[in-house]
């Protein structure tokens, strides 16, 4: 992980709790939000690009780890965008569900 991403002593751990947790909560709760809301999936993009650049924001300043680091911002932005699709995913199929319920396979 050091070869990828620069980061201090206690890096994995402030990795897993900000990047991974937290972060990926609110990429989550963003994807959801997407979903409910009916938007299309690629302003979900915009949201992850700006949600990956304030959790970096957040490692830098309360951790001091870089801040404009390339491979720290790409693994938190692939972290985050896989939460945020997911959460849509999840949220867009129990739409679906619930609209379309009706409509069953006969099988």
């Amino acid at each position: 992980m050091s070869a990828l991403y620069e980061s201090g002593p206690n890096g994995l751990m402030v990795f897993l709790v900000l990047t991974v947790l937290l972060g990926g909560a609110a990429a989550w709760s963003t994807g959801r939000a997407i979903a409910e809301t009916w938007k299309p999936y690629w302003q979900l993009v915009w949201y992850v690009l700006l949600l990956a650049a304030a959790v970096r924001f957040i490692h830098f300043g309360l951790f001091e780890e870089p801040l404009l680091a390339p491979g720290n911002y790409l693994v938190s932005l692939s972290v985050l965008a896989v939460c945020a699709a997911v959460g849509h995913r999840v949220t867009r199929m129990r739409q679906l569900a619930y609209q379309y319920g009706w409509e069953k396979q006969n099988g």
